[in-house]
């Protein structure tokens, strides 16, 4: 068994004393209030004494209709929100009968090609009284639009429709990989999303600027924070330069972050992004309404802290993190299920997730009280020392052209990758000890049931496809196509087109097609 090491840091390297006392605690502290600027202690005045934070399970595999059971499961179980997971070709603006889509139909979340598998996907689940949030980036708006068109069919009007779409371009050129355009075209997809929600649907989170992402690939906690709120600068200067006021679509805003294993660095780090971010919409763009100030912002438990081996150990990392993100003051929360490092997680895994949420809403007493550890000489003295490291990492990527420029360099990328490599090289020589990985480690035989998704529904959605199009007209998806097209070309808002090109029942990918040969496609420099 490792050694108690001789010096203490968190994952960012920050020091730990073995106490803290009142001298460790920032001068202003006893000025802050829960619902006030700067809003270190919370967004809201009472925070989870008038409503806790929507349990909002991550979902979505296979077909329609499979990932429709599970969201209905979800719900009886007393879930308070939908989060829908794609297939990677619905991600990366393919079709499911494209070539490119070929073996991956339905693997990794739902297939989605058109408005008949948006409507058989929300079949029975009235989008009025659910709020629903899609991990999508690059297609996001073609996503939102087939949302609008199945809202319509249910006679929901688009004005009363609440949820998010991640829409988080930079980060995928950081850190996943899920892009198709390159970096203005998409820029404009995301400020006229951003423009049309603020006319038309003043309750969808435009964005979720992630930093959860940021996090997976290896970063430390404050990297993480650091390049999402630079991120969020980023694209609240390209909504600016496109000619909207900071006013109208700011509180529109949302983001996503990462709960990790280090519980004490995981509160601090939340409220620390709330503080940063507040200051930087006042001081650095001036926004006058306060709710263009509040960090709003939905938490996943760590995917990557998830071990194969010993997987019921996931379910107390899970609880510790989750607990974590509600001591920090998230707004939605999703808990991993145990057997994710193994497979899609199964209904029984999935159910003892949420169950985890709901034992620390109604049983623990933590939601009783605002932030419960607030003024703890540790946790003031973190949040402050991870502020101060978030700015020195902001001025640096301002010195280098802002966030944008910063990825192009591959300075962010480079940070990410060497904290990675420290990270690992600490595993592998056990100065990191990962509980049933590195250390106590068991001989296994593995019989728990796995979910398996039937490799039939790549032909079953091909079939599907096929169908559409004989049915639908074909010259009026063609004469869309073209409008679609002349849009991109111009300078007009994109959602409209876009909109009525789902509603007539063209596809995704054709969509996808089109803007592509306007924009082209991202290629990223290859370094050696």
């Amino acid at each position: 068994m490792a050694d108690r090491k001789n010096t203490f840091t968190t994952s960012s390297d920050i020091p730990l004393k073995a106490t803290y006392s009142a001298s460790d605690l920032p001068p202003d502290l006893t000025t802050e209030q829960a619902g006030k600027y700067p809003f270190t202690r919370g967004i809201h005045p009472a925070m989870y004494r008038s409503r806790f934070w929507t349990m909002r399970q991550y979902a979505g595999y296979a077909t329609a209709e499979e990932s429709n059971a599970r969201y209905r499961f979800l719900l009886e179980q007393g879930q308070s929100g939908l989060s829908v997971a794609f297939d990677l070709p619905t991600q990366i603006g393919y079709d499911a009968d494209d070539p490119m889509a070929m073996g991956e139909v339905g693997k990794v979340g739902v297939s989605i090609s058109s408005i008949r598998d948006m409507a058989r996907l929300f079949e029975g689940i009235p989008l009025d009284k659910v709020s629903t949030s899609m991990t999508i980036n690059a297609p996001a708006s073609v996503l939102l639009a087939l949302y609008i068109a199945v809202g319509k069919q249910q006679g929901v009007p688009e004005h009363q429709l609440r949820g998010t779409v991640q829409n988080d371009i930079l980060k995928e050129y950081i850190a996943r990989g899920t892009y198709i355009y390159p970096p203005v075209a998409s820029m404009r997809l995301i400020t006229d999303m951003f423009a049309y929600c603020k006319e038309h649907i003043p309750n969808w989170n435009t964005i979720s600027i992630s930093g959860y992402h940021i996090r997976e690939a290896g970063s430390t906690a404050v990297q993480e924070v650091a390049f999402t709120l630079a991120n969020g600068i980023a694209y609240v200067q390209a909504a600016i330069d496109a000619g909207l006021n900071v006013d109208d679509f700011a509180p529109q805003l949302s983001f996503f972050f990462n709960a990790h294993n280090q519980f004490l660095e995981e509160i601090a780090k939340f409220r620390a992004a709330r503080k940063l971010w507040a200051k930087i919409m006042q001081e650095r763009f001036g926004a006058k309404n306060e709710k263009s100030l509040l960090l709003r912002f939905h938490t996943q438990t760590g995917g990557s802290t998830l071990t194969a081996q010993q997987p019921e150990n996931n379910i107390v990392r899970v609880a510790l993190q989750a607990l974590a993100a509600v001591l920090g003051g998230t707004q939605s929360l999703h808990t991993n299920s145990m057997d994710e490092a193994l497979a899609l997680p199964t209904e029984k895994a999935v159910q003892i997730a949420l169950r985890t949420q709901q034992i620390i809403a109604y049983e623990t007493g933590v939601a009783d009280v605002v932030d419960p550890l607030g003024g703890s000489y540790l946790i003031e003295s973190l949040t402050e020392d991870i502020v101060q490291r978030v700015e020195t990492y902001l001025q640096r990527i301002d010195e280098l052209g802002g966030a944008l420029a910063a990825i192009e360099a591959g300075y962010i990328n480079n940070e990410i990758e060497t904290a990675s490599y420290a990270y690992q090289r600490a595993v592998e020589h056990h100065e990191a000890v990962i509980v049933g990985v590195n250390e106590f480690v068991i001989d296994e035989h593995r019989d728990q049931e796995l979910l398996r998704v039937d490799p039939a529904i790549e032909q079953q959605q091909r079939e599907h496809l096929a169908q559409l199009r004989a049915e639908r007209d074909a010259s009026q998806a063609a004469e869309l196509r073209q409008r679609l097209e002349n849009t991109a070309r111009g300078r007009d808002n994109l959602m409209p087109i876009i909109i009525e090109c789902v509603e007539n029942q063209v596809t995704l990918g054709e969509v996808c097609h089109t803007l592509r040969e306007v924009f082209g496609e991202y290629r990223p420099q290859l370094t050696v």
